[in-house]
């Protein structure tokens, strides 16, 4: 280390400059999130449980936690195309590690486009905790049976995975179609050593994330169940138990009639 010669400070690889596709019209973007709207479809999910559910483009898709501490793990893909799904690492590079309202979440090639666009999260004031930790994952990604498997012996089938691969079927998807996660009002980061660490979740009752579909989109859920691979772990210790996780789908209500939203509509 002493013979280390200094090391300037680092730039992001990835800048949202002007005009950027990686910066959104913020006052449009704001216009559609306030704009009246009108309630299409809503559903709860309850512990240990997977839905998914399509949102045309223009929709805006809110998730929230009714009963307070609460995380999810949600999967997107293009309704029309299901190898068009999101990519978690390169929304990571795009963005940051843990994202927030005007970020996108982006698909993966050859595609590489904005699924959706968060227009609000009423977790934005949480910032970076004392441990460093952040809400909103792309570090991680979703519990699974296998995993459980090589660090316990054990058999559980009610992973996020496991909920994900279920929630899918009906839409003609497998297993192999489930992807990295984003880990929805999770707050995660990384020790000293760069290991992978979470706090406790910080949503209370009412709290809540939404997202413009940018495309037809199908969108899966998973209510985090407690991982029993770290159940000897104080990391587990700050896996809600119980509770419920609510998701809404919106359109714009102009003039009599429902529409969806789009910027151009702002």
């Amino acid at each position: 280390m002493q013979d280390r010669k200094p090391i300037p400070a680092p730039v992001p690889a990835y800048l949202a400059t002007a005009g950027s596709p990686l910066t959104v019209d913020a006052a449009a973007y704001s216009s559609i999130q306030q704009a009246p709207r009108v309630l299409v479809e809503e559903f709860t999910l309850p512990i240990r449980s997977g839905r998914a559910w399509t949102a045309p483009a223009g929709s805006i898709i809110r998730i929230s936690t009714p009963q307070g501490p609460q995380v999810g793990d949600l999967n997107i893909w293009n309704a029309h195309n299901p190898r068009e799904r999101f990519w978690a690492s390169r929304t990571r590079q795009l963005h940051a590690t843990h994202v927030s309202t005007h970020d996108r979440l982006w698909s993966g090639l050859p595609y590489m486009r904005p699924l959706v666009t968060i227009v609000s999260d009423s977790l934005a004031w949480y910032g970076e905790d004392e441990h460093g930790g952040r809400v909103h994952d792309l570090l991680g990604t979703r519990c699974d049976p296998y995993i459980n498997t090589v660090l316990s012996g054990g058999q559980y089938d009610f992973h996020c995975h496991s909920n994900l691969t279920r929630a899918v079927l009906p839409f003609g998807l497998t297993e192999f179609d489930v992807h990295d996660v984003i880990n929805i009002f999770q707050v995660t980061g990384l020790d000293a050593k760069g290991r992978y660490f979470m706090n406790p979740c910080p949503a209370e009752s009412g709290d809540h994330i939404e997202f413009l579909a940018e495309q037809d989109v199908l969108m899966a859920l998973s209510k985090l169940p407690p991982d029993p691979a770290r159940t000897k772990s104080d990391n587990d210790r700050h896996l809600p138990r119980r509770g419920l996780v609510t998701v809404g789908i919106w359109c714009r209500q102009r003039e009599g009639h429902d529409q969806v939203l789009s910027p151009s509509q702002g």
